[in-house]
């Protein structure tokens, strides 16, 4: 098959549509023949050098692809070969087959396109998993998330506007905030302009910028309030005022999705195909695509998300 190489860690044009081994699945696992796959902030670190994969994950980046099942792995049930499935994956989606533990598969949405369906796994699995699961964010609550027009970002505001929340998202320009709005944000702050800590109280936070923001993300708490630091985009080191946090009972919470162990990874799919999936075939929540591009142009791809211009998923295609 062929598959995108890192030659090297470095700039975009080290990423490379070349021939690799074919993959076999094992048992419990099921080989995908993909049709999409999509851009994450994570590919980015991982061509850099900064984020290897997780140990036994291909290292071709990808963390989510959408295709149809090509073999089933022994021990597996519950899906047949030519299945319309999408997945979230360790690694290897930017590749034309990956193998995954068939517990980290899900169906495509009905009234979702296979393409489009590639963008759903990662965004929804981090999106449920840190803002309900672990956040609790519920109904009635004010929720702030770090980067709207994010994949993360368009996927947040939905869910929590769709699970009764007062929504807050913070973006860097106006097509970005109007965007935003469109999805159901109740109050957009440029970053650029204003401070998101006025706006606040939140209940529940959902950050990607790590150190720049923590002070702040603090002091915008709520009692009782949950930060959810799922990113270091802002850096790694920074002063927590724990006076502060003790004061208002907050919690900060550090955490990832990659490097989870297979069982926690099939409770969060499990958790997304159960209150998920049914507000995607309804119609209340959706796929946002900023654009799709061939699997060979994955150079292209990083390029644009490092831009930051781009509203939703940025999707590559076999």
């Amino acid at each position: 098959m062929h598959a995108i190489v890192i030659r090297e860690p470095g700039e975009p044009d080290v990423l490379q549509w070349t021939e690799v081994p074919d993959p076999e699945p094992g048992p419990g696992e099921i080989l995908i023949d993909v049709v999409a796959s999509a851009v994450n902030r994570a590919d980015v670190m991982q061509r850099l050098g900064f984020y290897p994969p997780p140990p036994g994950a291909p290292e071709h980046p990808g963390l989510e692809a959408s295709g149809r099942v090509a073999a089933l792995g022994p021990g597996v049930t519950g899906w047949k070969v030519g299945d319309e499935v999408c997945a979230l994956l360790s690694g290897g989606g930017y590749a034309e087959r990956v193998v995954v533990p068939a517990g980290q598969v899900l169906p495509v949405p009905a009234g979702v396109d296979l393409v489009e369906a590639a963008g759903l796994p990662e965004v929804t699995c981090t999106v449920w998993s840190n803002v309900f699961m672990l956040g609790e964010l519920r109904a009635g609550e004010t929720f702030l998330v770090h980067g709207g027009g994010s994949g993360i970002g368009t996927m947040a505001i939905q869910l929590a506007r769709a699970k009764g929340a007062e929504v807050a998202c913070t973006v860097g320009s106006d097509d970005k905030a109007a965007r935003c709005r469109e999805l159901g944000a109740d109050i957009v702050i440029n970053y650029r302009t204003d401070d998101f800590v006025s706006s606040g109280p939140y209940n529940v936070i959902l950050d990607n910028m790590g150190a720049k923001y923590l002070a702040r993300n603090v002091s915008s708490l709520a009692a009782d309030g949950r930060l959810m630091v799922i990113g270091l985009q802002g850096g790694a080191k920074a002063e927590l005022d724990l006076g502060e946090l003790l004061g208002k009972r907050a919690k900060v919470h550090g955490t990832g999705l990659r490097s989870r162990p297979l069982d926690q990874k099939s409770e969060i799919v499990a958790a997304v195909r159960e209150h998920v999936w049914p507000l995607i075939e309804s119609g209340d929540v959706r796929p946002v695509v900023d654009r799709t591009l061939p699997m060979s142009d994955a150079a292209e791809a990083h390029r644009l998300l490092e831009s930051s211009g781009h509203i939703g998923k940025i999707l590559l295609t076999v």
